[in-house]
């Protein structure tokens, strides 16, 4: 598995219109074959934070859900909503194993 953890800072203003797109854009990408998990979570201290958590199953499929109209979509309408650019940390599973997903 390959795990990607997208770090995004929403203007304030802007943060249900964030939250519509990303849930709308993660329901889609759950029908992508090479998506394991792609979860939206929200920081409690700070609501205008928002983590991706996006599980693939092989490094190959980052790429191809970006050829996706959903994510073409997704990062053209949540841009400006972003404070300041979003960032990535990638990551590969641990525990459990690849049958665990």
């Amino acid at each position: 598995m390959f795990i990607v953890h997208v770090f995004v800072d929403v203007k304030s203003d802007r943060v249900e219109d964030f939250k519509s797109a990303s849930i709308e854009n993660a329901r889609n990408s759950l029908k992508e074959p090479g998506i394991a998990r792609f979860d939206v979570i929200q920081q409690l201290d700070d609501p205008s934070r928002f983590v991706l958590v996006e599980v693939y199953r092989t490094l190959n499929d980052p790429a191809r859900h970006k050829e996706t109209p959903h994510y073409q979509k997704w990062r053209e309408s949540v841009e400006e909503m972003m404070a300041v650019p979003r960032q990535s940390v990638k990551y590969q599973n641990v525990f459990p194993g690849e049958e665990g997903w």
